[in-house]
């Protein structure tokens, strides 16, 4: 006789997740047992432990088959996050998100605002950079060249462009700055 239990058992099915924990007989027709497999009890556990074994079995009646595993996943997440946060459960999640969501968009759209706002420095800045050197080149028919780091190089005429810069203080800054201090007049 107790061989004969013990090949019983070896044929039988597990029970399912929520049969285990309701300590009930899984048939073969168990509503619960797709959806809550033997091996992951603690699924079934959070979800009963919010809904409720009978709320989880009518909700899934109520459902066609095809959209019953979504159901389940969506009961379980919500109930682990009731379980987290007891007064607003997913809503407090949503809203968190929400939140994260407005923030990030303020930063990106700061941030675009900044490379939009430097690129356009940078094209103002190469504008008067090219036209200044090509307009006093041609017209003194000198050479430019770079200053060196130093400055050990200047010569007394650049020091004398530099002095008057206080002078222009109305005029276009990048203007003046860049031909006294990005290109020094040989002689």
């Amino acid at each position: 006789m107790s061989s004969n239990t013990s090949a019983f058992r070896a044929h039988a099915p597990s029970p399912c997740a929520a049969c285990k924990m309701l300590r009930r007989r899984c048939g073969e027709k168990c509503m619960l047992a797709p959806y809550f497999p033997s091996n992951d009890l603690h699924k079934f556990a959070t979800a009963h432990r919010i809904f409720g074994a009978s709320n989880i079995i009518k909700l899934l009646q109520d459902l066609p088959a095809e959209r019953r595993t979504d159901a389940v996943s969506s009961m379980v997440y919500e109930a682990n996050a009731r379980l987290r946060d007891p007064v607003y459960g997913c809503a407090g999640i949503v809203c968190q998100m929400q939140s994260q969501l407005c923030q990030l968009q303020s930063q990106l759209a700061t941030a675009q605002a900044e490379i939009l706002t430097m690129r356009l420095q940078q094209a103002n800045l190469v504008a008067v950079v090219s036209a200044t050197s090509t307009s006093s080149a041609e017209i003194n028919g000198e050479i430019t060249r770079p200053l060196s780091p130093s400055g050990s190089a200047l010569s007394q005429e650049s020091d004398d462009q530099q002095r008057d810069l206080i002078y222009f203080e109305g005029e276009d800054p990048l203007q003046l700055w860049d031909v006294s201090v990005w290109t020094e007049y040989s002689s």
